[in-house]
């Protein structure tokens, strides 16, 4: 018996994510990604953190709007949830958004580390979402990257830094205070 080869793997479009039980899955490149278990308890605690320091460095933009795990449909067979985003437009259903989020925070487990630093970095890159913020909750540091000339280059390590967004939709620069997210 010869190795498993891509072709071999089902291959699975939006219109089977939709009926999958649960929202433990993502969905890329046609390939199912399971999330399962739920995440730790001090993964919840940052993300919750992270969305509310997102609201209040966002102020009065009506343009902008922080979100938790939400569907990001980027393609017929590409579903993601990154765990905390910034997007800057009005989303066009209520089901998932479909342009790139200006910011996306995902926060490190060991079961998603792997596709958080590999995959999913690749991804968001090539989608053109202009910061991605890889959060270790263990090491209390988030990576932060921005996007120039089509790749990310890293900013900095943060952890008890604030670093300042440039939100183009906004016409401000936006302050996001990492201290207090732990």
């Amino acid at each position: 018996m010869g190795a498993l080869k891509l072709e071999d793997l089902p291959y699975y479009t939006y219109d089977d994510y939709k009926n999958w039980e649960g929202n433990e899955w993502e969905l890329i490149y046609g390939q199912a990604y399971c999330m399962s278990p739920a995440p730790m308890l001090k993964h919840q605690a940052i993300s919750n953190n992270i969305a509310w320091e997102l609201k209040n460095a966002l102020g009065d933009c009506k343009k902008c709007q922080a979100y938790m795990p939400v569907d990001w449909k980027i393609a017929e067979d590409t579903v993601v949830q990154p765990d905390n985003s910034l997007i800057c437009h009005e989303p066009q259903n209520e089901a998932y958004i479909i342009k790139a989020p200006k910011i996306i925070f995902e926060i490190l487990s060991k079961s998603t580390a792997k596709k958080d630093k590999g995959l999913k970095f690749k991804l968001y890159e090539q989608e053109g979402v202009a910061y991605y913020i890889i959060v270790d909750p263990n090491e209390q540091i988030a990576k932060v990257y921005e996007l120039k000339d089509g790749r990310y280059i890293k900013v900095c390590d943060a952890s008890d830094e604030t670093v300042s967004f440039n939100i183009k939709e906004c016409d401000t620069t936006m302050s996001f205070d990492f201290a207090k997210i732990w």
